[in-house]
């Protein structure tokens, strides 16, 4: 539940506008995967804003998880662009962090550059970045350690009240031994817009190398939510 510029805040962009949603999504990950995902959330709850300016625009989002019992985490994304020329192109600067009940994530900082278009009508739009990514040392099992991050996202509005959005991430992660790889996370999301404030849908997690497991050796997971969504 990350990085969703969907067709209204890609929209609110070219307007100098500001757009804000809170989704609550329930996660069928850990019915499908019993073993390898005993602990996932069962509930996650995402705010969601974006505020465009005369110099660019800010975005950030709000992950926060939830079990039976607990409070599982809370995970966060906020990036600030600064428009370059009149063809799309921006400077992208990020910081993604956040903790759960057993400790911190290792937090990253990156900068880099974003490509942004939408069709005449804004019924289609896309962002493409490609960025250096910096981990920071956390534990004493983490080291810090240069990376970088290729995202591609997505907004399509048809059929009057549908929108089908989403992103996909690429990076460079490294593994308990320390050697480097390929994580892949892509989570595409379809709405259907029942009015302007609610929206009900789902989104589907795809990830590879991404899903912290220690049951056997599977790296490949695929989580389905069912969703609602209020946009203010």
């Amino acid at each position: 539940m990350k990085k969703l510029l969907t067709i209204v805040l890609m929209a609110a962009a070219a307007i100098g506008a500001n757009a804000q949603n809170v989704q609550v999504h329930y996660d069928f990950g850990r019915h499908l995967y019993p073993d390898q995902e005993e602990g996932r959330q069962s509930v996650t709850m995402t705010l969601e804003q974006f505020k465009a300016d005369k110099w660019g625009s800010w975005f950030y989002f709000v992950d926060v998880d939830f079990s039976n019992k607990f409070v599982e985490g809370a995970y966060t994304e906020i990036s600030r662009e600064f428009t370059i020329g009149k063809k799309g192109f921006a400077a992208h600067v990020e910081y993604d962090g956040g903790l759960n009940r057993f400790g911190s994530f290792q937090q990253s900082a990156l900068l880099g550059g974003a490509w942004n278009g939408h069709s005449a009508d804004f019924s289609k739009t896309y962002s493409v970045q490609l960025m250096y990514k910096r981990y920071f040392k956390s534990y004493e099992y983490t080291s810090a350690y240069n990376s970088f991050q290729l995202t591609g996202v997505w907004g399509l509005n048809f059929g009057k009240s549908f929108t089908f959005s989403g992103f996909i991430d690429f990076w460079r992660g490294e593994d308990a031994d320390g050697h480097g790889q390929l994580v892949i996370l892509s989570e595409p999301q379809l709405w259907y817009n029942a009015n302007k404030h609610l929206s009900l849908g789902g989104e589907i997690e795809i990830s590879n190398n991404f899903i912290y497991n220690t049951y056997d050796d599977k790296s490949f997971f695929i989580n389905p939510t069912l969703a609602l969504k209020w946009n203010f």
